[in-house]
């Protein structure tokens, strides 16, 4: 069985997605084709968000909206350590420095009691993670980013589709970024991303940034990158929209069907909380293990993919080990020796699943 089954995906949408595709063939426009603006717009209103922004990357996205908010030099932006590398490396690429908060030790997102303690006077943005596809306690953090006149750039690249307290994930902040790399839950065949808000002149700084800063052509007047996402991509999220609300549908009820399967398999096995005011999407089912690679091990042997996300909290990672020391975050480092990816996606089959959550049980015996 495949980790991620996007051969599946494709063989459900292949007419869409080619007849999107041949479009663009047709017409010719690469670069800001017309299914730019089209995806932009449906993506927007998927969300509630009043503006859409497509970019190169969900990497892209976040460096674009801390260009955007003009970070500077030595300004400090609050985030997790318990991630992809991209959030903190956009923040030291931008010239910024991460300031590190602990994660919750039930659900690994950012614990929000942390986070006050960690604001200075050079506290820029504070970054949360929507990790493994449900959304950190965003109401706490921008409550605390209110008193302190701080925006929030929710980095929901493994968490497009989700909700909290009814509210879209990307529409929960001053910004929202996400991805479409083809494991996330909307993925393009390639590299994507795009970014959201409600802030006009925000978003419009973003759209300069992304075109190497032209507000016209040849007009430079910020400082920008080649951001685009091209279109052939946006063609094949657009290929995709029409069978999105089932997948999200089958990823929660996979999700829920997981918990009650293990729970009865694997009574001790520590599964992610999910809390009560909110989903999760399920980027990557993630589990708690003891013996992770032993565990691996006996699962591979029995045909189980498995992935580790993450192994290293950032902090104990060499490009970042300057930024806190090696004993800040113990949920973090706790969680980066035992969190195990299991098979996820919205055409993993019933009969699949048994038998993922069969070898887990006799792997931890």
């Amino acid at each position: 069985m495949d980790f991620i089954d996007l051969k599946s995906q494709y063989a459900a949408l292949r007419d869409n997605i080619n007849a999107r595709i041949q479009r663009v063939l047709d017409h010719g426009q690469y670069i800001m084709g017309p299914e730019v603006a089209e995806m932009e717009a449906a993506l927007a209103a998927y969300t509630g968000a009043a503006h859409c922004i497509s970019v190169a990357s969900g990497t892209e996205a976040l460096l674009i909206c801390l260009m955007a908010l003009g970070l500077e030099p030595g300004d400090e932006v609050i985030t997790s350590p318990f991630t992809f590398a991209a959030t903190a490396e956009m923040i030291v690429l931008a010239g910024g420095v991460p300031v590190f908060v602990d994660i919750e030790p039930d659900t690994a997102n950012l614990d929000a009691r942390l986070i006050e303690a960690a604001i200075t006077p050079r506290t820029r943005a504070i970054m949360p993670v929507s990790l493994y596809g449900q959304v950190a306690d965003m109401d706490a953090i921008n409550a605390i980013a209110a008193r302190h006149g701080l925006p929030v750039i929710e980095d929901a690249a493994q968490s497009f589709g989700a909700t909290y307290q009814g509210r879209r994930s990307c529409n929960l902040s001053t910004f929202g970024c996400t991805s479409f790399f083809p494991s996330k839950p909307l993925g393009c065949y390639g590299d994507g991303g795009a970014i959201f808000t409600s802030d006009t002149t925000l978003a419009q700084a973003c759209r300069e940034i992304r075109v190497h800063g032209q507000s016209q052509r040849y007009l430079h007047t910020r400082l920008g990158v080649g951001g685009r996402m091209d279109t052939l991509q946006c063609a094949v999220v657009l290929g995709k929209l029409d069978r999105f609300g089932w997948e999200i549908e089958r990823r929660l009820a996979l999700g829920d069907a997981y918990r009650t399967k293990l729970q009865a398999a694997v009574p001790n096995l520590q599964l992610l909380a999910v809390r009560p005011d909110r989903d999760c999407v399920w980027a990557q089912y993630t589990v708690f293990v003891d013996d992770r690679e032993a565990v691996q091990a006996q699962l591979k042997a029995a045909g189980i993919p498995t992935a580790v996300h993450y192994p290293r909290p950032l902090h104990h990672q060499p490009a970042y080990a300057r930024f806190a020391p090696s004993d800040a975050c113990p949920q973090a480092v706790s969680a980066a020796a035992r969190v195990m990816s299991l098979p996820m996606s919205a055409d993993l089959t019933e009969a699949q699943q048994d038998e993922v959550v069969a070898a887990l049980a006799r792997a931890l015996g």
